[in-house]
């Protein structure tokens, strides 16, 4: 069985061993560029190969391009291959915020037309919860899988497309970041506060219930059917502030059965690098 939304820690507890299983830490946290690895360090799910938000899963910043720009997809795909993912081999990926992070790689393999590949469900505090084990262990380098690109599963717009956008308004901007930020107030991530014109709000945290998991696909569904106002989910651009938790939106909609949205990479970030660029305020 392949699994490419969520997978739950009993899963994974009874797959620990499996030589076609693969498992990602990502844990990471904005405010602390060190916080994730040495949390890895301090104790992981065994096997797991920590990843660095922004040394592995972005590319170079150039203050223009957002705080978390793409890296290039043929050498992220060699670099994926070499931790030992194949094109049948089941990624796993978690983090400690919910998705927040794990939802970006998530999202990274589908662009490289990776199917196989899902969030542990409330992540690290749920298998710390089911007492699942625990090492500080380095993990074994596994041998090189033979992972090559495909038709993305997952597709990206640039800030060109976005800005054409607001003239045909052809597509739906939705926004991840708290309804706060997205009103233009308590921005302390970038250097300007709005968002993009004509964008609608739906807070990444929304998707989950209070115990961390996801909501439930029909309540998922419901909930987005109530932002996207009879717009195809295929006609949805997800952004937020630099491209991770707009990612988190992406997979609730794919939870849902809402198919088809593309990520802006450079998001709210690159968006405000460049004055000429509009920008709203309020909700």
């Amino acid at each position: 069985m392949s699994y490419t939304t969520l997978v739950s820690s009993q899963t994974l507890l009874a797959h620990l061993n499996d030589p076609d299983w693969v498992i990602f830490d990502v844990r990471h946290d904005l405010g602390d560029l060190a916080a994730g690895r040495a949390a890895w360090q301090a104790g992981h799910i065994p096997g797991a190969i920590f990843l660095h938000m922004d040394e592995d899963l972005s590319a170079a910043k150039t203050g223009l391009n957002g705080r978390h720009p793409l890296p290039d997809r043929a050498g992220f795909a060699t670099k994926m291959a070499q931790f030992g993912v194949s094109s049948q081999t089941q990624v796993v990926v978690y983090d400690a915020q919910g998705g927040m992070m794990a939802a970006r790689l998530w999202w990274m393999l589908r662009w490289l037309g990776h199917a196989h590949v899902a969030v542990l469900d409330a992540g690290f505090p749920a298998w710390q919860g089911l007492g699942g084990p625990l090492t500080t262990e380095a993990t074994p380098v596994r041998p090189a899988g033979d992972l090559q690109l495909a038709t993305p599963l997952a597709s990206c717009v640039s800030s060109d497309t976005v800005l054409a956008n607001l003239t045909t308004q052809a597509r739906l901007v939705i926004d991840a970041r708290a309804p706060d930020r997205f009103r233009g107030e308590n921005e302390t991530m970038d250097p300007v506060g709005g968002h993009i014109p004509g964008a609608r709000n739906r807070f990444f945290r929304d998707n989950l219930q209070a115990d961390g998991c996801f909501k439930p696909a029909d309540v998922l569904r419901h909930e987005f059917e109530a932002v996207l106002q009879q717009t195809p989910a295929a006609a949805v651009i997800a952004q937020c502030g630099s491209g991770v938790t707009a990612c988190h939106n992406l997979l609730a909609l794919e939870i849902a059965g809402l198919s088809g949205a593309a990520l802006y990479p450079g998001s709210w970030s690159e968006w405000c690098s460049d004055p000429a660029r509009p920008i709203a305020t309020g909700s």
